[in-house]
């Protein structure tokens, strides 16, 4: 059963700094096009940053040269660095396979103080 598990989430003032981490069981990362998704209630799941099976990113334009989305295949884990965070980035945040969406996990909640 695949099963992913964030974490890396807090309060962090505005300007400031944190990585997300996403780690998997029942699939492997490497395998699939992955993402980074974000939450605000009464909002659809927006998808922020992904990375192919060969490496290529891409982000959406509010995260663009602030986020960066990486991948440990080593230890099957998908990670999201946020740097330059505004209070406009607060939102749960979720790993998931780009094209399947599904079996999503409980998210990581990011909140910034401005």
């Amino acid at each position: 059963q695949v099963q992913f598990v964030e974490s890396g989430g807090g309060l962090v003032q505005s300007g400031g700094s944190l990585r997300l981490s996403c780690a998997a069981s029942g699939i492997i990362l490497s395998s699939y096009y992955m993402g980074w998704f974000r939450q605000v209630p009464g909002r659809y799941r927006e998808l922020v940053a992904s990375i192919t099976s060969g490496g290529t990113t891409n982000y959406g334009d509010s995260v663009r040269g602030r986020f960066t989305i990486s991948r440990d295949n080593a230890k099957n884990t998908v990670y999201l660095q946020m740097n330059s965070l505004k209070p406009e980035d607060a939102a749960v945040y979720y790993c998931n396979s780009v094209l399947r969406r599904d079996n999503w996990g409980q998210g990581t909640q990011v909140t910034v103080s401005s």
